[in-house]
């Protein structure tokens, strides 16, 4: 045989060798630790808090803090998109009118924005 194929040979039964010795027991497939398993849940909280949950409640205290400040004269916009001077505030409702003689009772949930006052005026 030639020296290159002898070499060849060598190499391919010590490749055999080694591979069937550091097989052993066979190895069971083991997932992330606990460790980083918490680190990504952990991650996972803190991604959700900042993206969906921060904004959410920072709105929803803005949108608190307009309809309890809400007051007889103040211009406002529904969510459907009605615009009106307010004349009277209640608990739940306000009163709200659209135009001259023409007054809608409104829950205060349903108030959008203030607008400035005299916008209405220019409409």
């Amino acid at each position: 045989m030639k020296l290159i194929a002898k070499i060849g040979l060598f190499l391919t039964f010590c490749m055999y060798s080694a591979l069937s010795l550091a097989e052993g027991a066979p190895v069971s497939p083991q997932g992330p630790s606990a460790m980083m398993q918490l680190v990504f849940f952990g991650g996972f909280i803190l991604i959700f808090y900042f993206l969906m949950w921060r904004p959410q409640s920072k709105r929803a205290k803005e949108h608190r803090n307009l309809v309890s400040e809400l007051s007889k004269g103040d211009e406002i916009v529904t969510n459907g998109g009605i615009a009106g001077k307010v004349t009277k505030v209640s608990e739940e409702f306000v009163k709200v009118e659209v135009s001259e003689g023409v007054e809608m009772n409104i829950q205060k949930v349903a108030v959008a924005s203030a607008l400035p006052k005299g916008t209405l005026k220019g409409i």
